[in-house]
């Protein structure tokens, strides 16, 4: 983890990452031995020291924010919205892969959040 953060702190000049319920994950989804093996708090916590001795900012994102269920294009939110359902077609026509929609909203509301275009 210390290697990974520092990597990450060394190439950005800011991150944002969602503030996620582990320990609600764990519990609601039946996933307690993997949710928490992964090690996402210690990552938190080694990148938002190592970014804020370079300066840099770790933008933390609401943990209701529908970062998988928003579509990046028109800005809708699909509320229901199954875990197991991958790919997901949006009125608006657009085909959305949950995971990459969530990363490429996560990092927009960030730069929302930073004030940065």
């Amino acid at each position: 983890m210390k290697q990974l953060s520092k990597q990450i702190a060394n190439a950005c000049t800011a991150v944002a990452i969602e503030d996620l319920n582990m320990r609600g994950m764990a519990q609601g989804l039946k996933l307690a031995k993997s949710t928490n093996d992964n090690g996402f708090g210690m990552l938190k916590t080694f990148l938002s020291y190592k970014l804020a001795e370079q300066g840099k900012s770790l933008v933390v994102i609401d943990r209701w924010f529908p970062s998988s269920k928003l579509c990046r294009f028109c800005k809708t939110v699909q509320s229901e919205l199954a875990l197991s359902a991958r790919v997901w077609n949006c009125s608006c026509g657009a085909v959305l892969d949950r995971d990459i929609n969530a990363a490429i909203n996560i990092k927009n509301e960030g730069c929302r959040m930073l004030g940065v275009a």
